[in-house]
């Protein structure tokens, strides 16, 4: 991406969400291309590598999620925003299990949509640099000795919830479903009432205000996300 501008392919079949799409983003200075299908999608990202794909779910010839699989079988980095309509919460979540980066809710705020993309940007650059210290606000997790620190204060965590921490700070900014961190710190084999606990416990050692949360924040009937600056 370094000295070009940053290439966004839009991916859906309504001409007017594509129209106000093309015209948000190129307001900002990004390269936009489009497709109305997924046949139509992947041809372009074969052809002209862009560097985030913004992505509805119900296109006319596949599923986006069926996008999705194939893009990630094939070892695709590619950060996926997915637009997703207020109802529909189980696709929503199934993209993000099938490794979507993130999701936008029609009818969605140019600022918010702006702000995810920036993030999702930002994700893959930390990936491939893969930075040892992660700062976000007042908290700080250096992933090589382990410690965590609030306010220049070490934090003492249970292994459990330094597994959380450690596997939100990998994903920073993503939408982690519940399943997708069950997965990752259990192996699944856990109940999600014990994530919330575990979440409530890390929240009462790095938040400010537990009760209204700046860092871990909750995606309702999703997963969590962990905020990054």
């Amino acid at each position: 991406m370094s000295g070009l501008p940053t290439k966004i392919l839009i991916v859906d079949d309504e001409p007017p969400i594509r129209r106000l799409l093309r015209t948000s983003l190129a307001s900002q200075g990004f390269q936009v291309a489009e497709a109305a299908t997924g046949s139509e999608a992947l041809a372009e990202i074969e052809s002209s590598e862009p560097d985030l794909v913004i992505l509805d779910l119900g296109l006319p010839d596949m599923q986006g999620s069926e996008l999705i699989r194939l893009l990630r079988d094939q070892g695709s980095s590619l950060p996926i925003l997915v637009l997703s309509s207020r109802t529909d919460e189980r696709g929503k979540v199934e993209a993000l299990d099938l490794g979507a980066d993130d999701y936008v809710t029609k009818p969605f705020g140019t600022e918010e949509l702006l702000a995810r993309i920036r993030t999702a940007l930002r994700h893959r650059l930390q990936r491939q640099g893969e930075q040892p210290v992660f700062r976000s606000s007042d908290l700080s997790v250096d992933l090589v000795r382990r410690i965590v620190r609030v306010r220049d204060e070490e934090v003492k965590l249970s292994p459990k919830e330094y597994d959380i921490l450690r596997t939100l700070v990998a994903h920073a900014g993503k939408v982690l479903t519940h399943r997708m961190l069950l997965n990752e710190v259990w192996g699944g084999e856990t109940d999600v009432q014990y994530l919330r606990i575990y979440i409530r416990q890390l929240r009462q050692k790095i938040e400010a205000d537990p009760e209204q949360p700046h860092l871990i924040l909750t995606e309702t009937g999703v997963g969590y996300r962990l905020r990054a600056d």
